[in-house]
């Protein structure tokens, strides 16, 4: 037993490589496995029926193929991508006694994880910029967004999360993560793996720390920088008809982007320590699980949406 011991002290990364770790999830509490499990449940179903809703009608609708909605027919599918990595794991933990994880499905559910996060945030900014030029530019919208750009600020955004999840994934990899094998939280997130290391996590740390920062406050200021011109056009128009009608194109993206930015920063913009840590639980459900569900109550009118659940239900028959 001492030999094995010391065998994995003198080769930690034999023992990243082939430990199970366990999930130690959003509650200790017996009581509330079981709400909680069927809570999250309901946000999950609500977020793929919503999505997938979304995305069906956009494609069949011929009137809802322009700039706006193929962004959000985009946005939508980041958004089931985003919640499928991490709420069906996270719903095992509330029904097992130990919710184990493998290695290399650990740095499987991290990649993903940050691929469509990188990329939730940057197809935000480029919603911002659609909606500029839609406010402050409306005669020549067609010709700036023209398909081609839609294409090809789609294809960045996906760029930037594989490049952002590679990196971070990479890095990860190449510590020694063998402290204990119980990692402080529902899924495999970057400050929780980092608490296991038994290597340095200096390079890491700067890592999360620059890399938040290009991926949060970039996509963040460029949607400030966005609606200061939207702001000063709408603020131009003279009809208070016309100021509404151009504030309610906007008020949806906005109000999306409060939610998912908001918990991003409080849970990646700051240093990490064990007392944020649980805090940062908290955070980490509102932009993996209930800003996927809320996007498509947001962004849809009351006769879209009821036309999103007609074709789910007709989807399920």
């Amino acid at each position: 037993m001492r030999d094995k011991i010391s065998h994995q002290i003198m080769n930690p990364g034999n023992h990243s490589s082939e430990t199970d770790f366990i999930l130690a999830g959003l509650t200790k509490k017996p009581e509330l496995q079981l709400p909680l499990f069927l809570l999250f449940l309901g946000i999950y179903m609500v977020t793929v029926v919503g999505n997938l809703g979304m995305i069906t009608l956009i494609g069949l609708s011929a009137h809802l193929h322009t700039p706006m909605y193929y962004f959000l027919s985009s946005l939508s599918f980041i958004d089931l991508c985003h919640s499928t990595v991490i709420t069906p794991k996270m719903l095992v933990n509330f029904v097992t006694e130990k919710n184990i994880i493998t290695y290399s499905e650990c740095m499987a559910q991290l990649y993903f994880f940050l691929v469509f996060a990188i990329a939730d945030c940057h197809m935000l900014a480029a919603m911002a910029y659609d909606r500029y030029v839609a406010i402050c530019s409306p005669l020549l919208y067609n010709v700036i967004m023209s398909y081609h750009l839609c294409f090809w600020l789609t294809v960045g955004v996906y760029i930037l999360g594989i490049i952002g999840s590679t990196i971070h994934t990479s890095f990860m990899l190449r510590l020694f993560l063998c402290k204990t094998n119980v990692i402080n939280h529902y899924f495999c997130d970057l400050f929780p793996l980092l608490e296991l290391s038994c290597s340095s996590t200096y390079i890491n740390e700067l890592l999360v720390l620059g890399l938040s920062a290009f991926n949060i406050l970039t996509p963040a200021l460029t949607i400030l920088a966005s609606y200061i011109f939207i702001t000063a056009s709408i603020l131009r128009i003279r009809s208070t008809e016309g100021r509404c009608k151009a504030f309610r194109t906007c008020s949806s993206h906005i109000l999306a982007v409060a939610f998912f930015f908001g918990s991003a920063a409080f849970m990646y913009l700051q240093p990490s320590s064990v007392s944020s840590m649980d805090q940062g639980k908290v955070s980490s459900v509102f932009y993996t699980t209930v800003v996927p569900m809320l996007n498509p109550m947001i962004y849809t009118r009351p006769t879209m949406m009821m036309m999103v659940v007609i074709i789910c239900i007709i989807e399920i028959l």
